[in-house]
């Protein structure tokens, strides 16, 4: 039987090829992506990221075992110990300072997704939190593996390479079998037939906030 992420993204197959092959994904294979529309995206993407670092806290809050609670506390250190640290350094390239980006407010559609998923990780259990982030988790990757096998992708001269490459690499694709890995042992531990329709709602709606967190970005290209 597939496993559960499996499950959920074929029952939300058109929601999920929104995200994953938005237009905003397309300008990043080709590089025709308007460069103040990527800019804007990493604002606040930084934003974003901290939220995700609250997320993962609040995994841990939730966990009921010793693992559960390790695993999102490596998760929440990650992000503030590194992943934060290389967003800083690659959008200092793009010409953006980290206080200019703390200053700023956080968009609609950054709002919407961050607060889906906390409330999520709030109202519900380990195992909702984890369904809802696992489309930027797993999309992410999914994404720069599928632009890397493109041939429509262009590598050579396109300012969105690095971007592309570092979800590619082998350690954000093991980030995100891992968190795959995780759904289907919180499903084993928590699931059951009659909460995926409910995970199932969870799953489409991250899916649909992740395809406008692309179109914030995009509607600068208007």
């Amino acid at each position: 039987m597939a496993g559960l992420f499996s499950r959920l993204k074929e029952a939300c197959r058109p929601d999920w090829e929104a995200y994953v092959g938005h237009a905003f994904v397309r300008g990043l294979g080709d590089g025709s992506l308007p460069e103040r529309c990527f800019r804007h995206y990493l604002v606040q993407d930084y934003l974003f990221l901290i939220q995700f670092a609250r997320a993962y806290a609040l995994s841990a809050y939730k966990s009921d075992t010793l693992g559960d609670m390790r695993r999102a506390a490596g998760a929440m250190g990650a992000i503030l110990d590194r992943e934060m640290a290389l967003h800083v350094e690659y959008c200092a390239g793009w010409g953006l300072d980290e206080a200019a980006m703390a200053a700023t407010p956080e968009a609609t559609a950054t709002l919407a997704y961050t607060r889906f998923v906390l409330e999520r990780g709030m109202s519900g259990d380990l195992l909702d939190l984890n369904v809802a982030l696992a489309p930027c988790v797993v999309g992410y990757a999914e994404i720069a593996a599928a632009l890397q096998r493109d041939p429509r992708m262009r590598l050579d001269g396109n300012p969105y390479r690095a971007w592309i490459e570092a979800y590619s690499a082998d350690d954000y694709q093991a980030v995100a079998r891992d968190k795959v890995a995780l759904l289907d042992d919180l499903a084993a531990r928590r699931g059951g037939e009659a909460r995926f329709t409910a995970l199932t709602r969870d799953f489409s709606a991250a899916c649909r906030l992740e395809a406008g967190f692309w179109q914030m970005g995009y509607d600068l290209s208007a």
